[in-house]
């Protein structure tokens, strides 16, 4: 029989100085091991979970190129290809100062569980670099991404692994790797995701994370016999996700109150509209100049969104965003649910918080799996050499998720009928995998 502590010193044996892959194999493990124990013990003679926490392949390379100035710049470049039981390694890749193996490991172990629950035949896997496109010229970014698929090219292609943007990577940083890739391998392949949709691309990608975040909280209000008209919703953030998660919150009837990025959070007593949101979109990070337009409005440097009374939260920013003392002011000021825009945004503790209070926990591989599973959809439509019209695209996103938030249920449900969707995310998504694993031999 496995042992929760044991098999928690053996992954932090094998991954010490890894603090964020631990955090998340052990939220993990907490759900996985008890339903092993008892539902799968022979996944333990098969060393499923030793197997799973451990890659399939790490791929670190150097990444050199020139800035403006003619100067050589050194980053590094990684490809985590995590599991890929079910479907060639997806997932996307990062470009920031604050990229490491244990963040890239912890997102490639994440995605493993997030492809599965969207039921799309895609393994999981991360990459990217230490390099902060911030302050760079188009010239710079295009050379240095020219420089990273030289190299990455090797490890990837249509069938083997997929890679998509994530943070500091957009459709910019897409084209210019995309471009790079066709002009070595001399083809046109579907080797990227959220391509443009004149060469390649999708409709609803841009917005997928965020449209399909508020489907997730949509089928949690639909299981309680409420709607989301008239709920206040605090959001963190100021990209892609938060952007187009605060305008189908409002397209629903919700009033969205905050956004925010690193220089603080913008609250808006009144609510948001579809017009404030577009003037939010010309401000890139001066968020504080929106009060000069909007006097309903008012700019908190420095601070984040939970200070705020709502019903639902939810964070949109990067790992590890929202801690303990966050959670405890939202369950004060009454909020009911908190979905996860982006990837583990809520500390290990902030999540123990939710669960003891029963509030409705979306945890990030299931919450914000739209964005992955539009991408696996523009795979499809590669694959076929079709493109799909934006209500398609947009019919199918609403259906993986909601069949997402059945498999939560199915796993998650508790007696007394709370459902614990951690449980059931994390389970739900194991299950694919491990029984592909078990078929597919020693590997």
């Amino acid at each position: 029989m496995l042992n929760l502590n044991t098999f928690i010193k053996y992954v932090e044996k094998r991954n010490p100085n890894e603090p964020e892959f631990l955090q998340a194999v052990i939220e993990v493990l907490e759900d996985l091991i008890p339903y092993i124990n008892e539902y799968h013990p022979e996944f333990e003679g098969l060393k499923i979970l030793e197997r799973l926490t451990e890659p399939e392949r790490v791929i670190s390379f150097r990444v050199a190129w020139l800035d403006d100035d003619n100067q050589i710049q050194v980053n590094r470049g990684y490809r985590v290809q995590m599991n890929s039981a079910i479907g060639p390694y997806k997932g996307g890749l990062r470009f920031a100062p604050s990229v490491n193996l244990s963040v890239l490991k912890f997102l490639a172990f994440e995605q493993v569980f997030k492809n599965s629950l969207t039921s799309l035949p895609i393994g999981g896997g991360k990459g990217g670099a230490d390099f902060d496109p911030k302050g760079k010229s188009d010239n710079e970014i295009m050379r240095f991404c020219q420089s990273f698929m030289t190299e990455l090219y090797r490890h990837i292609g249509a069938d083997t692994d997929v890679p998509a943007g994530d943070i500091g990577v957009g459709g910019r940083e897409i084209g210019y790797l995309f471009g790079q890739y066709k002009r070595i391998q001399n083809n046109f392949t579907g080797v990227l995701t959220g391509k443009g949709v004149n060469w390649g691309g999708s409709y609803i990608r841009p917005e997928a994370t965020g449209y399909g975040l508020l489907y997730f909280v949509g089928c949690i209000y639909d299981s309680i016999n409420e709607n989301l008209e008239g709920k206040t919703v605090a959001i963190s953030g100021a990209g892609n996700v938060a952007y187009f998660a605060a305008e189908k919150a409002i397209s629903l009837g919700a009033r969205v109150i905050t956004i925010s990025n690193s220089s603080g959070t913008l609250y808006d007593k009144e609510g948001l509209t579809l017009e404030k949101l577009s003037f939010i979109n010309t401000l890139g990070r001066d968020l504080n100049k929106f009060t000069k337009k909007y006097k309903t409005a008012t700019f908190h440097p420095g601070e984040k969104p939970w200070q705020f009374k709502c019903d639902i939260a939810l964070p949109c920013a990067t790992e590890n965003e929202l801690n303990e003392a966050d959670a405890k002011k939202l369950i004060k000021n009454g909020c009911k649910c908190v979905a996860e825009g982006a990837n583990m945004p809520s500390t290990a503790e902030a999540v123990k918080v939710f669960l003891k209070a029963k509030v409705f926990f979306g945890p990030g591989k299931a919450a914000n799996a739209g964005g992955v599973a539009v991408s696996g959809l523009e795979m499809s439509q590669n694959s076929i050499g079709q493109q799909w019209s934006a209500s398609k695209v947009d019919g199918r996103l609403k259906n993986i998720m909601e069949n997402i938030h059945k498999t939560c249920v199915r796993y998650g449900k508790e007696e007394g009928g709370y459902i614990n969707y951690l449980k059931g995310a994390n389970i739900g998504g194991f299950i694919k995998v491990a029984e592909a694993m078990k078929s597919q031999g020693v590997l």
